[in-house]
């Protein structure tokens, strides 16, 4: 297979998070079936190291670098990916932060930075994005969430409450978005190896998180990636609603 006659030929994809983990393997994933891929993210040498490697594939990228949790971020990018690379069939809603901890006597900063970009980066995407897909009567808006968007335990109420908001935000887009023939899927994983754990603050959390899942084989972030790309590669009729992906160890 070559990009010239994969899946995703002549379709453009929109990856937030691309400079890491899911959001990395995942534009490789759908520049190896052809499809051309906007790299947004914060960290642009990160992003130039994978355009570096798209291209050696044969692929086309752009780098696009943002911070969606600032405001008004996301008509831009969605702006510069049209001017870059034409045309937008493809969102990845992927950029994501998981800050584990108590809620009495936690980080008050820590929820609203998980809201900003794990919710409110999400929606002003999606909806910049469908000022792109509504015309054309096609899109897929695929979005990232957690396994923790389906319940809570002690220490993730932050965290689990932007991933239940995720879940509610992308059922009812998908409900209100097939009328235009643009398609919503959400993906749930559960313990990923990524660097979502290096970003909790909280230090009693992070030690008895990692205690937790040490003995466990997690999930790579290209088995999350495998399920982006079956999705958006379904049959125009198919609409891949939802998939929840844990590590077999995972309880």
């Amino acid at each position: 297979m070559t990009q010239q006659n994969g899946k995703l030929t002549g379709k453009v994809a929109l990856i937030t998070g691309a400079s890491s983990g899911i959001g990395e393997a995942t534009a490789l994933a759908l520049a190896q079936e052809g499809a051309a891929v906007a790299l947004v993210a914060r960290r642009r040498e990160r992003l130039e190291e994978l355009a570096q490697k798209i291209g050696e594939m044969g692929g086309q990228s752009a780098v696009i670098v943002s911070d969606l949790a600032q405001g008004g971020q996301a008509a831009t990018v969605v702006q510069q990916t049209l001017t870059a690379l034409g045309r937008l069939d493809i969102v990845v809603n992927n950029a994501g932060i998981m800050l584990l901890g108590p809620v009495a006597g936690g980080d008050p900063s820590d929820l609203q930075r998980m809201m900003d970009l794990n919710v409110t980066a999400l929606m002003h995407l999606s909806q910049a994005a469908l000022e792109v897909m509504k015309p054309q009567k096609s899109g897929h808006i695929v979005n990232i969430s957690s396994v923790s968007g389906r319940g809570a335990s002690p220490l993730s109420a932050g965290y689990s409450a932007s991933k239940w908001a995720v879940g509610g935000f992308s059922e009812g887009l998908r409900q209100e978005a097939k009328q235009d023939r643009i398609r919503v899927t959400v993906i749930e994983p559960g313990v990923v190896a990524t660097e979502l754990t290096d970003h909790i603050t909280h230090t009693q959390t992070k030690d008895m998180y990692e205690g937790r899942i040490k003995d466990m084989v997690p999930l790579e972030s290209e088995d999350i990636a495998a399920a982006v790309l079956y999705a958006v590669t379904q049959p125009e009729r198919v609409n891949v609603n939802e998939l929840l992906i844990r590590p077999l160890d995972q309880g």
